[in-house]
């Protein structure tokens, strides 16, 4: 509905009548939405405006705000909430988990949500009907990332084998509507510009290429469990021959071509400091027995424990502690897989080793998630271990030993988000003595505000988990974004407060290839990559945004040339200077893709790919 940028046609204030009338109408439409949670969506001392489109389509927002409720047919029968107001009542809808954060890139793309896309839970598929109003989120966000209706229902989609369509998807984050607005922005660090993942917690951020998505752990069962890597996909991972594909894939291709160039992006696996690359050729996987498998599951608890986990950072979810901390320690080209231990789940083997006195941990039977409560860093496992170093290795390097050294040579490519204060948060770097000109990693940014609130003794006394927020901090974590009419927040959770502090800071991106370093302003732009029709039949395939990764689009275009034996053209895109494209003739848009990332060591969730001639 809102995939294209349209006009509204006429704009104007809602009356107090027609406010009221309003306000009923998302009563009757919601009923469990409570009066507190109608004032965060509609505040009673702000102006109201409404939008009509020339489709009849009927927005409400907050003047010089946010859009908060849109109608779909103008006659108040079918209306929703924007994400703005699920990001301020998350429970206003039911919604659909997805399985990954991965197939949100599908839903950003304009994609509606599929079943196989979808995690059903343990006790079975919620009961619904068609035709009603869903949210999706991604596991581990609670911020919903789009909305949209049922095209059937429950008992209907238990008959189809849960194949097909579920979610008709109306509005979704990213699309026109929630760009509407100047200052329109993100609930947390896990909302990506073309993909949304697991809100990162304090410190597990890992020092990404240039994307904190990497954290992502994937789907977690109910205790927190974390599946394998290769349970991971973006639409049924265990699609049966002749099963029907998940109609969401952006790149809608049934070739076995396609397919093996979705496979290979699927499992790239992409790290700054940490070497999380799993060997994609069976052969040289290391395969583990269960008692080697629990030994190696001690040694990456004692060295997370010893190395990232810091007792500020608790308590913890099970699954960012899988992720962050005990999934980067173990070694290179080893898969850890809780499944395959004497445990068989996250949340018995957090259990045993609470039960032993190492940590203190307790399943959240409201979340239904074990926690990290603490650590005994007295106990005698905890001190007679000796953490060892970890090896880092180069974004894009290959693991394979048979590589070429060119291949190699051109793969050296490194990607670092870096952040700088501005001007919210420069209070808070002068109270702590830190440099204002430097540029600080994630991990560094978050030990500020830390650093700053232990100088304050701002933690809550009667609850550890939370921070008071005294003048300064609060106007540095929040001034400019509070609604009028609002009031500010007077603490927050130890959890939320890196991810707010690092959304304050200017975001920059560091990209090294060889010996040639850029420092740009702003999140680092992706490589676009499109197919279309030309003169008929013939296909052209354009490629751009190659300069974010220093590559020069002169001496790729002849390379090109002659890997696809086709001919190869370069010109300026329209209305930006300096930026350049690169036209290969035919239609080898997944050629293409995989050649930029074997060759190149381009991560995969830089690369969009959009195929036009495909209906």
């Amino acid at each position: 509905m809102f995939k294209k940028a349209i006009e509204a046609k006429s704009f104007s204030r809602l009356s107090g009548a027609d406010r009221k009338k309003l306000r009923r109408t998302i009563k009757e439409k919601f009923p469990h939405v409570s009066d507190a949670d109608i004032d965060l969506i509609l505040p009673p001392k702000a102006e109201i405006t409404v939008s009509k489109f020339p489709n009849r389509t009927v927005v409400y927002g907050v003047e010089e705000g946010f859009p908060m409720i849109f109608d779909v047919d103008g006659r108040g029968k079918e209306i929703f909430p924007t994400v703005y107001s699920l990001w301020n009542v998350p429970d206003l809808l039911p919604a659909f988990v997805l399985k990954t954060g991965e197939v949100s890139r599908f839903i950003i793309g304009g994609a509606d949500l599929m079943f196989p896309g979808i995690t059903i839970p343990p006790e079975g598929l919620p009961s619904f009907l068609a035709g009603q109003p869903w949210a999706a989120k991604v596991p581990g966000n609670q911020a919903p990332i789009a909305v949209g209706i049922t095209t059937m229902s429950s008992i209907e989609a238990l008959k189809a084998g849960l194949r097909g369509k579920a979610l008709r998807i109306l509005h979704f984050y990213r699309d026109s509507l929630w760009g509407s607005v100047e200052g329109h922005y993100v609930p947390n660090g896990g909302f990506l510009e073309d993909a949304v993942f697991s809100d990162p917690s304090l410190l597990s951020v890992l020092e990404t290429s240039g994307v904190r998505g990497d954290v992502d752990a994937g789907p977690t069962d109910t205790l927190g469990e974390t599946h394998n890597e290769g349970d991971v996909e973006q639409a049924d991972s265990q699609q049966e021959p002749g099963r029907e594909a998940d109609g969401s894939v952006q790149l809608d291709c049934k070739s076995a071509v396609c397919e093996e160039l979705g496979e290979d992006i699927r499992n790239l696996k992409i790290s700054d400091d940490i070497s999380l690359e799993e060997p994609t050729d069976e052969k040289s996987q290391v395969h583990l027995s269960t008692e080697e498998i629990d030994a190696l599951l001690d040694k990456c608890l004692l060295q997370a424990l010893h190395t990232t986990v810091i007792d500020k950072d608790l308590p913890m979810s099970g699954s960012t502690f899988w992720s962050g901390h005990v999934l980067p320690c173990r070694p290179s080209g080893v898969t850890l897989d809780v499944k395959k231990s004497s445990h068989k789940k996250l949340a018995k083997w957090l259990q045993s080793k609470s039960s032993a006195g190492l940590i203190s941990a307790k399943e959240d039977k409201h979340k239904k998630e074990v926690l990290l409560l603490s650590v005994n860093r007295n106990h005698p496992d905890y001190t007679s271990f000796r953490p060892g170093k970890l090896k880092s290795e180069t974004i894009g390097q290959t693991s394979s030993s048979a590589a070429h050294e060119g291949s190699r040579s051109r793969q050296q490519l490194d990607v670092t988000e870096v952040y700088k204060p501005s001007t919210h948060v420069i209070p808070i770097f002068s109270a702590v003595g830190e440099d204002l000109g430097k540029y600080y990693t994630a991990s560094e940014a978050s030990n500020i505000v830390f650093k700053y609130v232990e100088k304050e003794n701002l933690v809550k006394p009667t609850n550890k988990a939370m921070v008071v927020l005294d003048a300064i901090l609060c106007d540095a974590l929040y001034k400019g974004t509070i609604k009028k009419g609002s009031s500010y927040p007077s603490e927050i959770h130890k959890k939320d407060l890196g991810s707010t502090f690092l959304s304050r800071l200017q975001i920059h991106h560091k990209v090294t290839r060889g010996t040639d370093t850029v420092l740009r302003k702003g999140a680092l732009k992706t490589v676009q990559i499109m197919t279309e029709r030309r003169q008929g039949n013939k296909k052209v395939t354009r490629v751009s945004g190659l300069e974010s990764f220093l590559l020069d689009v002169e001496t790729l275009a002849p390379e090109l040339q002659k890997k696809f034996a086709c001919s190869t053209s370069v010109a300026e895109l329209p209305g930006k200077k300096g930026q350049h494209e690169v036209l290969v003739q035919g239609g080898v848009i997944e050629d293409l893709a995989r050649y930029l990332i074997e060759q190149y060591g381009i991560p995969k969730r830089h690369i969009e790919v959009l195929d036009k001639t495909k209906k």
